[in-house]
């Protein structure tokens, strides 16, 4: 799959002014609306809420093989950070910010990037107040995080609202095996134990051979597009309510910004594929049966492949800290916080020096008594 210009593809801007004095609106995620901050006029998105048929699918043989239709792709502006890699989208006539991801000065040229366009999108539902409060409380609750860190939080710039990419896929699988399925038993044995004759019971393994067929069907199998954040935060705030994905629409990105995907449509499924591999390794354990379980061999066909790109929102803060970026990450549905987790040397080495002066203070109690 190219991500290349086209001539025919236009770059794709997104502007939504107000009606009423023609200020920029943005999403709102309390009112699920597009506010003006100027004068506070609200204007719904169209279809919101009121899906009629599932979001479509993508074949995924033809994104594969770049066949897909016109009104597929987009074209946006995108630079990669040469700090953490992350590509970052820009709106339309900007041309310098900061890596929404690391906090590192990024200044970019007027280039553009064809890639798919998101299929559909989950809106933001927290608003950066709330999921600022549940950052501070996550913070607040670490031993031995520095204190001006915390502080620096407290007191620090807002939030950045980031849509991160993701692809879903697919597959109706069917799969024969062999294997064998084990039986647990157990014998008596007599055996000397301190000069006696003791009974004992041993247990033992009959195998018979075994084979047989599965299918399961996989429904939105997630995978991160992203490579600019810790794949184990990222997996740490699911779930995500998939359920109540929109069809996408650029006034849910008014006011936020979007990451274009790094993670190809072929290496994203080569990952789903290997989830997928697992959970019907599984299923064929289950079909088995016995107490015990040997695969030998799994031979699966997949069909209805299909995929598609949807962005998920994310909260972000990235602050430097006495030269070290640390990074925070809140789902943008739930809440839940993940991060990386500093320490400060100097808390960590009074608690050693408490714990041996009451170590100390406890033994010359034992002792005296």
């Amino acid at each position: 799959m190219a991500d290349t210009l086209t001539p025919d593809t236009p770059l794709t801007e997104h502007r939504f002014p107000c009606d009423t004095c023609g200020s920029d609106l943005r999403y709102a995620p309390d009112a699920g609306k597009l506010v003006c901050d100027h004068c506070g006029n609200t204007e719904p998105i169209e279809g919101t809420g009121f899906r009629f048929q599932p979001i479509a699918e993508l074949d995924l043989h033809k994104g594969l093989q770049a066949d897909l239709a016109a009104d597929q792709m987009e074209e946006t502006r995108v630079t990669t950070c040469p700090n953490c890699a992350a590509q970052v989208e820009f709106e339309a006539g900007k041309h310098a910010t900061e890596c929404p991801f690391c906090a590192t000065p990024v200044v970019v040229d007027t280039g553009t990037h064809r890639h798919i366009k998101p299929r559909a999108v989950l809106p933001f539902a927290l608003t950066e107040e709330i999921a600022r409060d549940a950052m501070k409380d996550w913070l607040g609750a670490l031993w031995f995080a520095p204190n001006g860190l915390q502080e620096y939080a407290r007191k620090g710039r807002r939030m950045q609202g980031i849509y991160v990419p993701y692809w879903t896929y697919d597959a109706d699988t069917k799969s024969s095996y062999t294997g064998q399925r084990g039986t647990v038993y157990y014998v008596t044995r007599t055996v000397m134990r301190d000069g006696k004759r003791v009974q004992q019971q041993v247990q033992k393994v009959r195998w018979r051979p075994a084979s047989g067929r599965v299918a399961r069907f996989f429904d939105d199998v997630l995978v991160l597009a992203s490579q600019s954040l810790p794949k184990k935060y990222t997996d740490a705030l699911e779930p995500w309510d998939l359920s109540a994905l929109e069809p996408y629409a650029p006034e849910y990105l008014a006011g936020f910004r979007a990451e274009a995907y790094a993670v190809s449509l072929e290496d994203g499924f080569k990952e789903a594929r290997a989830h997928m591999d697992r959970v019907i390794e599984r299923d064929v354990k289950f079909d088995i049966g016995g107490d015990r379980q040997r695969v030998h061999s799994i031979d699966t066909s997949l069909s209805g492949l299909t995929f598609k790109h949807i962005l998920l929102p994310v909260w972000l803060a990235a602050y430097k800290y006495r030269g070290k970026t640390y990074r925070f990450v809140v789902n943008g549905r739930t809440g839940r916080v993940q991060g990386e987790r500093p320490y400060s040397a100097i808390k960590i080495t009074i608690a050693v020096i408490l714990g041996a002066i009451a170590a100390g203070i406890i033994g010359y109690l034992a002792a005296q008594q």
